[in-house]
């Protein structure tokens, strides 16, 4: 009997640990991605973000690694402003777990319910025409947080990759 209640919480953690960034993005189509080179942060938006100093520090370095990596260069007079936001959520999973009785008896056998509760964060990344003051670009991560400091510069790293995955866009023809 112990190997049904234990299952059940070992495919879960399984589930969990391996669980990646879900991703989204919208965009302008009117835009013309090609004439933005340089980039900056637009600061009054960075400071409202509701997270730790660390954690924002931890994004604002994934995010330079990764426009970097993709050929922008940071500037005094960018031709895109980049914003961030954050929400975070807990998800509440219950698990009813019925096991087996033998006979025709309804009532014999176990019922055991579990309640796992888990943090998921969303992660929005916002590109702004720095002249014209519009947003040009969303891309938006949601996936499980974690709280052990030695996962979460991996963990947010995966989060701003995935997400500018999808920067620029490229149309469907």
């Amino acid at each position: 009997m112990k190997t049904f209640k234990i299952l059940p919480l070992l495919l879960l953690f399984i589930l969990t640990s391996c669980s990646s960034v879900s991703v989204n993005s919208d965009y302008d189509k009117k835009a013309n991605f090609e004439g933005y080179k340089t980039y900056a942060y637009l600061k009054s938006a960075i400071d409202k973000v509701e997270i730790s100093d660390l954690d924002k520090k931890r994004i604002l370095r994934s995010i330079d690694e990764s426009m970097i990596a993709k050929g922008y260069t940071k500037s005094e007079t960018p031709t895109i402003l980049i914003s961030i936001f954050t929400k975070e959520n807990e998800r509440v999973d219950i698990y009813n777990h019925n096991g087996f009785g033998w006979g025709w008896n309804p009532y014999w056998g176990t019922n055991n319910t579990n309640v796992i509760r888990t943090q998921e964060g969303t992660l929005y990344i916002d590109l702004i025409d720095a002249k014209t003051k519009e947003l040009v670009w969303q891309g938006e991560g949601i996936g499980y947080l974690t709280k052990d400091t030695e996962k979460k510069d991996q963990r947010i790293k995966e989060f701003v990759d995935k997400i500018l995955a999808q920067y620029p866009p490229t149309p469907k023809k």
